[in-house]
């Protein structure tokens, strides 16, 4: 009999660590401590059992310890065996040529199994992902995998106006211009967002201005802008190849504020301009336009820039270069207030004091008395109008300066790389 009786007495000691594995199995099965290894009453060979729940799988792409990858790989974070608690993707100090990075944001599909990128990354950076991921019993899980991209062999920039915080006119559109041509237009068109307070509808159009050859992306709203608009951009521009291999590397976060509606309109068969401010007439000033063999744009301008004194050559834009022909002049010209790039002016013309509200006598720009081109000058501002009209010159062209309000809306929006 003891020979029958000593390996049961083996099997009552059991270590520890067994007898917690079979307490475990017993209890995920939902029993209640029954013992015994017949298949009949709970243990492990029973058809009520059930094994522990595999641990959650993670899976991050791109993976670690590969070759640096492009800025637009989307970053992809996959689960089985469980679903995903939060991911985040972010930079480790700054990029290989200094650019502060962006941290890199996605989304969750619908069961918590995958979650994607939804922007570029930041050129010649290192990222780190971290992932929460749970079981199918609940039990969280970590996981960290880290990354790079590639840096960019080639850069482009972009200026944007306005600046941050500026209170500008009710005709200034947002502008983003490029220093070497975009060629996937619709990548960076779809990487920018305009929020206003109040809503205002507006869109994007692609221009490129006939005097300077700078390529820029505006935001015009469909009608002017109210006065006391909020306006924000946001552009998430870092990581984007604009052709070529040529990458964007910054993002933009602008706010501005749209000041007083100024519109002033120059008639140039009277020979006036009558400045208005929120609807109302506040001046009207004598003035002279351009001579019949320099006729001033028609159309309507924006203010781009002022300045107090402008150094002005008939050679700058093409008109005489010899001070022998009757058309040369070289001018230091006061309270000049800019509203074309090809070199229109709103500006002092003491000069031409004797034929102001008589004639138009100057090159094309808007002469006035010099009393009232300093009243205009002290208070125009960077997005005021100009609306000219009575030359026998041709509508200024949508993108010399800000002339896309000379465009119809269908116009305008048909100018959008999303069209």
């Amino acid at each position: 009999m003891s020979l029958i009786r000593f390996p049961r007495r083996r099997a009552l000691a059991l270590p520890a660590v067994l007898l917690a594995a079979a307490f475990v199995a017993t209890a995920c099965g939902g029993h209640d401590g029954a013992t015994g290894g017949d298949g009949r009453d709970g243990s492990p060979g029973g058809s009520g059992s059930a094994a522990a729940p595999a641990a959650a799988h993670v899976i991050v792409t791109p993976a670690a310890g590969g070759a640096a990858v492009s800025p637009g790989t989307p970053v992809r974070v996959t689960v089985t065996g469980g679903t995903l608690a939060a991911v985040t993707v972010t930079p480790n100090g700054a990029a290989s040529d200094g650019v502060t990075p962006v941290e890199v944001t996605g989304a969750l599909d619908a069961g918590r199994r995958t979650w994607t990128s939804d922007r570029t990354m930041t050129p010649g950076t290192s990222y780190t992902v971290r992932v929460t991921a749970s079981d199918a019993a609940g039990r969280p899980s970590r996981t960290t995998s880290t990354f790079a991209t590639a840096a960019a062999a080639r850069v482009n920039g972009v200026t944007p106006t306005p600046l941050n915080h500026a209170v500008v006119g009710v005709g200034l559109p947002v502008s983003l211009a490029f220093d070497k041509p975009v060629a996937d237009r619709a990548a960076v068109e779809r990487a920018l967002r305009i929020t206003t307070t109040p809503a205002v509808h507006g869109s994007w159009g692609w221009l490129t201005d006939p005097t300077t050859g700078i390529q820029r992306v505006d935001w015009r709203p469909d009608t002017y802008w109210r006065p006391g608009t909020t306006v924000t951009l946001t552009a998430r521009l870092s990581g984007i190849d604009t052709g070529g291999g040529r990458y964007l590397r910054r993002d933009i976060h602008d706010t501005f504020t749209i000041g007083t509606a100024r519109i002033s309109y120059v008639d140039l068969r009277r020979h006036t301009m009558r400045v208005t401010e929120n609807g109302r007439t506040v001046r009207t000033f004598k003035i002279s336009g351009g001579r019949p063999a320099y006729p001033t744009w028609n159309g309507r301008m924006v203010v781009l820039d002022k300045q107090s004194t402008v150094r002005m050559t008939s050679a700058s834009v093409n008109i005489a270069t010899s001070k022998d022909s009757a058309d040369f002049y070289d001018e230091d010209v006061k309270d000049a207030v800019r509203i074309t790039t090809s070199g229109t002016f709103v500006h002092a013309a003491p000069w031409n004091a004797s034929v102001m509200g008589i004639s138009n006598a100057s090159h094309g720009c808007v002469g006035m008395d010099t009393a009232d081109a300093r009243w205009f000058f002290d208070r125009a501002t960077r997005g005021d109008l100009v609306v000219t009209s009575g030359s026998t010159r041709a509508t200024v062209d949508k993108a010399n300066g800000y002339g896309e309000w000379n465009l119809s809306l269908a116009q305008w929006r048909a100018l959008s790389a999303l069209a």
